[in-house]
């Protein structure tokens, strides 16, 4: 008399080659019902999978195609702000369609990654994570010793808004000559007493005033390539770092802006549409109207909720397409052909937010 089999044993996955020997077939034939590659006679078909239900074979083990291709079928990531934030930008959501789209034929599955030093020692980097390439979205110098160690690994990268050298290919924007085309803009409107809110200058993100040493100081490559063309075009500008591009701190940096009546600017430029939102919620709430009091200019060309009837000055960028033209690049270096570098042209749009500068008041 046999004995009862032990309840707490593991009991072996199925194969493919179970499920044939079990249906009478030969292994390659019960591959092809799963593969669907080849036809096979619908008798045959269901024998197949009646027998591999009764083994609770599901199909392929898709860890062992993976070493059979050499491949994880993932796509890395990696963005330097936490992800409960990232996602709150709608030129990030924007981008990651994109990419996705630009990734579908791969049919590879995306890993997000915060490119943070002080992650736990089990947290999965781009140094350590089951990948095939990888995104570097602001590629900072924190960001590039990073790098690195992915190319120690021999992984394509491919970065979007930031330089990781030449035989890396990146998608960016013309971000210099959109900024500078939003300055001159005000300037004909003849506005000379300006501020400028900028998105962060580095990884600690501090918020608030910039003197012209910390401005010289700037790592994030967003950040510092639209406002150099900005303070040419007005050199005496205030300059305002945010922490983050979100509407609550361009509403911090606008009531900065307009707490000293005697002292406040009459157009301010922000670096992305969110920050000008929070601008013009901060002078709503000083009194201001916009554009005759002041006028206030952003850069993305995204939809902004809160703006009532305000259509934004600002450039608009095509964001999907930068997106998806990273997808097309990691396809690319997967299929062991060439890449190239592709940059992007903003296109300039004036709204209701911005006009003529107002008379200065008279000296009492």
């Amino acid at each position: 008399m046999t004995s009862d089999p032990d309840p707490t044993a593991v009991r072996r996955r199925a194969t493919i080659a179970d499920v044939a020997r079990a249906a009478g077939v030969s292994p390659s034939t019960a591959s092809v019902v799963f593969s669907g590659k080849a036809p096979v006679a619908d008798a045959t078909r269901e024998r197949v999978l009646a027998v591999a239900a009764e083994l609770g074979y599901t199909g392929p083990d898709p860890r062992a195609a993976s070493l059979r291709r050499g491949r994880s079928g993932i796509v890395a990531v990696a963005l330097e702000e936490h992800l409960r934030t990232a996602f709150l930008d709608p030129i990030k959501t924007a981008t990651m369609d994109g990419l996705t789209d630009g990734l579908a034929e791969l049919g590879a599955g995306v890993l997000l990654l915060r490119d943070d030093p002080e992650a736990g020692a089990d947290a999965p980097t781009l140094a350590t994570a089951p990948i095939d390439a990888a995104v570097l979205i602001g590629c900072s110098p924190r960001m590039r010793e990073t790098l690195q160690a992915v190319r120690n690994r021999g992984l394509p990268v491919v970065v979007i808004e930031g330089d990781a050298g030449d035989d890396v290919p990146r998608m960016e924007l013309d971000n210099g000559e959109a900024a500078a085309q939003i300055a001159h803009h005000l300037r004909a409107l003849g506005h000379r007493n300006v501020a400028v809110v900028t998105l962060p200058f580095d990884g600690d993100k501090v918020r608030g005033g910039a003197t012209p040493a910390r401005i010289a100081t700037i790592t994030t490559p967003v950040t510092s390539a639209r406002l150099a063309p900005t303070l040419e075009v007005f050199p005496d500008a205030r300059v305002v770092s945010a922490a983050s591009s979100l509407i609550d701190e361009g509403l911090l940096a606008g009531r900065a802006l307009f707490a000293d009546p005697q002292a406040r600017p009459t157009a301010v430029i922000a670096q992305s549409d969110l920050l000008a939102a929070g601008v013009i919620r901060a002078a709503e709430e000083a009194g201001l109207r916009v554009p005759e009091d002041v006028s206030v200019a952003g850069f993305d060309g995204i939809a902004v909720d809160g703006l009532g009837e305000h259509v934004l000055t600002t450039a608009v960028q095509p964001a999907v397409e930068k997106g998806r033209a990273a997808g097309d690049a990691v396809a690319r270096l997967l299929a062991g052909e060439q890449a190239a570098s592709i940059r992007f042209t903003c296109t300039f749009r004036e709204g209701t937010t911005t006009g003529p500068a107002p008379a200065p008041h008279p000296l009492s």
